[in-house]
């Protein structure tokens, strides 16, 4: 197959966005025939028919649809590029795009990119926020420079990334002091029945507590369970249950959350690692992440 001819490919773009050549073209200033024409010699190129005809509109095939979902993908890339490149301060600031997961918690992720922020050079740091697959995913593509996640990256597959593990911090369960006072005596037994809040069993903390749970014998009332750790100790917050938090940041927990430490959870921990694409690292910033942390040692994943 030829090279794409990406001015054919937004012609279809548009045209699928409209539902009609003729609002295509008035959209994009061209005549009728312009775009039918290109539309034609997309469709040759391809082999495929991209749209059906449905009363005076146009519907998409399923090719259509498979193409639809590449183009929408190109433009939104485009679009962040002229974004980017005219946003940006100058040729000396030094940009990181992180990805965070939703599980991490958000005090513990400040924490680290702290070390960043306090950089001799001008940073600016750009937080993406989401679900652990898509996120790898838009590091592959080159979107994001480094993803903080509860995980190493899975072996095996398409994706040539490395993780180094930036710490293991040790976890306790929080709560407001009315919760506090009513189970500290006889901890950790007292949480029988006890109202707790947890991640859900996406996260690499929950089978560290359940572990932790089954060999002391204890069965709290779990209230709710929690993809988001924002959402998590908004809920906390507000006096639900206890929750889990890492014990270093107990201050922080206590100003921002309201809420004071119940007790440790022995052998439980919120493992936190850096993913990039290099195992060599070169961006500053991210050089900066992983040796702000003893345990950073890069673990290569395939």
């Amino acid at each position: 197959m030829s090279t794409l001819n990406y001015k054919h490919l937004h012609y279809f773009w548009v045209v699928a966005q409209e539902g009609s050549i003729t609002r295509a073209a008035e959209r994009l200033d061209v005549a009728v025939q312009t775009i039918s024409g290109q539309l034609s010699l997309l469709e040759r190129q391809l082999g495929k028919a991209l749209f059906n005809s449905q009363g005076r509109g146009l519907v998409l095939s399923d090719a259509g649809r498979l193409a639809l979902g590449y183009a929408d993908q190109i433009f939104q890339l485009g679009d962040a590029l002229v974004d980017a490149l005219e946003s940006s301060d100058s040729e000396s600031t030094l940009r990181l795009r992180a990805g965070i997961t939703d599980g991490i918690p958000k005090l513990l992720a400040y924490r680290l990119l702290s070390s960043v922020t306090s950089m001799p050079a001008e940073v600016r740091l750009i937080c993406e926020e989401g679900e652990f697959e898509p996120l790898l995913a838009d590091l592959a593509l080159h979107r994001l420079d480094v993803v903080l996640t509860d995980r190493a990256a899975p072996v095996g597959g398409n994706l040539k990334v490395f993780s180094t593990r930036l710490g293991d911090f040790e976890t306790g369960l929080f709560g407001n002091s009315a919760l506090v006072e009513r189970y500290k005596q006889d901890f950790p037994h007292s949480l029988n029945g006890a109202p707790m809040l947890l991640p859900t069993r996406h996260n690499a903390l929950r089978g560290r507590i359940d572990r932790w749970l089954e060999q002391g014998n204890i069965r709290p009332k779990i209230v709710a369970e929690f993809e988001d750790s924002a959402l998590l100790t908004t809920f906390g917050r507000g006096g639900l249950g206890l929750f889990p938090a890492p014990l270093a940041l107990a201050e922080q927990v206590a100003s921002q959350l309201d809420a004071i430490p119940l007790g440790a959870m022995p052998g439980v921990s919120e493992q936190i690692y850096a993913i990039s694409n290099e195992r060599r690292i070169r961006h500053p910033a991210i050089e900066v992440l992983c040796n702000a942390s003893p345990q950073g040692a890069a673990e290569p994943r395939v």
